[in-house]
């Protein structure tokens, strides 16, 4: 299987001015201005976009080897269906709709865009995060923990419990 390249710096400012695009549509709809948010190139996996704040910061990112796979496809989708997160965070507050709620989907309506919830993009050769998985035993099973949890175990943060046997489980070199 031959891997993608992710899209080149003259495909970002395309990406880019889409968002610029559906943001100026979204101001004439509602007839008021809306901040110009970061767009970034750095999600992986099998994600196309996502929108996300942390703090008061917001922020649109992008997976550049789905964009260079399907780029036509993911300007017409994926592009509008983060701008229209941002918007709705913007006019009602992410606490107060559902993500994809009715809000949502109106402004989907507006930018003529799809209004599905995921893609389905063929994946073959956009390279995937593989997470390393850790043995651990109970006294009635194998288990196999996430990174996260195991590092977690690892500090003292936490400790986890079959639900089988209830019995705390204990980190093994390898799968009996």
């Amino acid at each position: 299987m031959t891997l993608i390249d992710p899209i080149d710096q003259s495909q970002q400012r395309q990406v880019i001015a889409e968002v610029g695009r559906y943001l100026a549509k979204g101001e004439a709809h509602f007839g008021r201005a809306f901040a110009p948010i970061p767009v970034l190139f750095d999600l992986r996996g099998t994600t196309s976009g996502m929108y996300r704040v942390t703090g008061k910061v917001r922020v649109i990112r992008f997976n550049p080897w789905i964009f260079a796979k399907h780029f036509d496809e993911s300007l017409a989708s994926t592009v509008p269906h983060e701008v229209a997160h941002y918007l709705t965070d913007v006019l009602h507050g992410l606490r107060n709709i559902r993500p994809h709620g009715a809000e949502w989907k109106g402004l989907m309506a507006v930018f003529g865009a799809d209004a599905s919830v995921r893609s389905t993009y063929s994946l073959e050769g956009i390279p995937r995060r593989r997470t390393r998985r850790y043995g651990y035993q109970c006294a009635c099973r194998y288990h196999e923990l996430s990174s996260q949890r195991h590092r977690r175990i690892e500090s003292g943060a936490a400790q986890y419990r079959c639900r089988a046997c209830g019995d705390t489980l204990r980190a093994v070199a390898d799968r009996p």
